[in-house]
């Protein structure tokens, strides 16, 4: 049985997931919940979860100011939040699971379910440090490499390039990772972290971009020696944006 406390501010926020936990997550069972930061860090000392439920916005502070005054975090962590672009982006950068205000219940049934997944040692630590970091400012991505979860710096990123349902990172250094997840899943991160899809193929971080080499689409030549080819119709994007 996987012990669950439900923190949120809400009463009707907490009965929601309680009575949604109860009826459709088998092998889940809420032991404790609590309505604030302070009263937060106290349930999670008492009943020692296996998972969290945690809200973000609270009266007396949010769901990461509760993270940082825990000094371990050895428990699955599932954020319920009102949608807020940035701090979704966060997660997703920091693969964090989270559920949307009002709760679906098949969104919060998926997210039960990757938390069963994972392996009973695994617990969401780095995630959630990489996840502070990234509140206030997107400096890492979790990348799911096949050792485990890399956490990368975006701006050691030089380039991304598709292979099939795959996406090869290559960063500075000259490394390279192979990651599950396809260029578009990328591409919709990354494109406001000053990176653009010039080809189907390629995702590159306009920082390297050493040199244009017109043509019919042109190529690009990156600081690490790499050409990449620009395809015809993203070349006018492109150079709206290096010619500013």
């Amino acid at each position: 049985m996987i012990k669950t406390v439900v923190i949120d501010d809400e009463t009707n926020g907490r009965n929601i997931i309680k009575s949604f936990v109860e009826k459709y997550c088998s092998g889940i069972e809420v032991t404790g919940e609590a309505d604030s930061v302070a009263s937060g860090i106290e349930c999670i000392k008492e009943h020692n979860p296996d998972l969290v439920f945690l809200d973000i916005q609270m009266q007396d502070g949010t769901g990461f100011d509760l993270l940082e005054k825990l000094p371990k975090k050895s428990f699955k962590l599932i954020f319920v939040t009102s949608f807020d672009h940035y701090a979704i982006k966060a997660f997703k950068f920091s693969a964090v699971d989270y559920i949307l205000k009002p709760v679906d219940p098949d969104q919060l049934i998926e997210a039960v379910e990757k938390v069963k997944a994972m392996s009973p040692g695994e617990t969401v630590e780095s995630k959630i440090d990489v996840l502070i970091s990234n509140i206030n400012s997107l400096e890492k991505i979790a990348l799911p490499a096949s050792d485990g979860i890399r956490f990368v710096k975006i701006n050691d990123i030089v380039r991304c390039e598709s292979d099939n349902n795959y996406t090869m990172f290559y960063l500075t250094g000259k490394e390279k990772i192979l990651v599950s997840k396809t260029l578009k899943d990328y591409e919709a991160l990354l494109s406001g972290s000053k990176f653009y899809r010039v080809h189907k193929s390629h995702l590159v971080n306009l920082k390297y971009i050493a040199k244009y080499v017109p043509g019919e689409g042109g190529y690009l030549i990156l600081e690490d020696g790499s050409h990449v080819d620009v395809s015809r119709r993203k070349k006018e994007g492109l150079m709206k944006i290096l010619l500013g």
